[in-house]
């Protein structure tokens, strides 16, 4: 159960300001159908994060345990890094293949802007150090959605009011201090 509590936290505060949590709120603002969005972004993360999991833990099986224990702290603290730089959505990831309807356009723009993230980055880095691997996926599944189903639904009313630089500096303290307690071995 440690691996699905650590795997949901560090993906939900790693999500907090994303540029996937900005593309919730512009899929949210610009279709007004929270359902098919959630579906989407369900769909989206749990094929991304399989993935990235599943290379996290191969790559785990080649590397000794002293230089895997490295190599995530070090991740760790760049990802900490990482989170405090703020992210900008494009809106044309929100109306790629929006002609086949929300579902879809919330599958293909979750995916892609998905891809080389620092949440799919923390998805396969907690798979290289942490086990099963559907314990790592499903928690990193669980905290995109606890971070982005909220915007979904509150859409564009309230993002003004939300304090995502104070987010973004306690999410990368906390990555640090992951970081530095994997080194100093936990």
């Amino acid at each position: 159960m440690e691996t699905l509590l650590i795997s949901t936290l560090t993906v939900t505060l790693g999500e907090i300001g994303d540029k996937t949590q900005l593309l919730a709120l512009i899929l949210a603002a610009k279709y007004r159908k929270p359902w098919p969005i959630c579906l989407g972004i369900l769909i989206a993360t749990l094929f991304n994060h399989a993935l990235a999991g599943a290379f996290g833990s191969l790559v785990s099986q080649w590397l000794s345990p002293q230089t895997l224990r490295w190599i995530v702290a070090i991740s760790f603290l760049a990802i900490a890094l990482w989170t405090l730089k703020p992210d900008k959505a494009d809106e044309d990831e929100a109306t790629h293949g929006s002609t086949h309807g929300v579902l879809i356009a919330t599958v293909a723009s979750f995916f892609l802007a998905e891809m080389g993230d620092k949440t799919q980055i923390a998805t396969a880095v907690l798979a290289a150090q942490y086990h099963p691997l559907w314990q790592v996926v499903s928690g990193t599944t669980l905290g995109m959605l606890l971070a982005d189903v909220p915007v979904v639904w509150l859409g564009a009313r309230f993002a003004h009011r939300l304090p995502l630089r104070a987010a973004r500096i306690g999410a990368a303290l906390l990555f640090a201090a992951l970081g530095v307690w994997i080194l100093v071995g936990a």
